[in-house]
């Protein structure tokens, strides 16, 4: 998959949004419902109201990048339905992207050493 590196904010709005939406619909809904900018590399992911498409959009630098995905026999996993959004982040956004439970996802508490071996 085509996809900013791993240092990128990723939001996901908790809202299900209309699928006909194109970059400029999606653009005009970061911008007014979720008080965002939407050129500033960060990820946006929507859901479908049946829940089994994401779309995400996000800014490369050149343009507006748009991608959709459809699972065929299951589900995402989504937080629920609330006005706003939710950051994830990058191995929790890999397992929602798979159809994976984003929610058993935790990050490693990694600690600087104490001393040198």
């Amino acid at each position: 998959m085509i996809f900013p590196s791993h240092r990128v904010r990723i939001l996901v709005a908790t809202q299900p949004v209309d699928f006909r939406k194109g970059h400029d619909g999606l653009t005009a809904l970061v911008q007014s419902m979720l008080r965002k900018d939407p050129f500033t590399g960060t990820v946006f992911v929507f859901r479908s109201k049946r829940a089994d498409r994401l779309k995400l959009l996000f800014w490369d630098g050149s343009g507006l990048v748009l991608g959709y995905k459809r699972l065929e026999d299951a589900t995402f996993t989504w937080p629920t339905i609330t006005n706003g959004m939710m950051s994830l982040n990058h191995a929790q956004f890999e397992a929602l992207f798979g159809g994976l439970d984003w929610r058993k996802v935790k990050a490693l508490e990694v600690r600087p050493p104490t001393a040198v071996e």
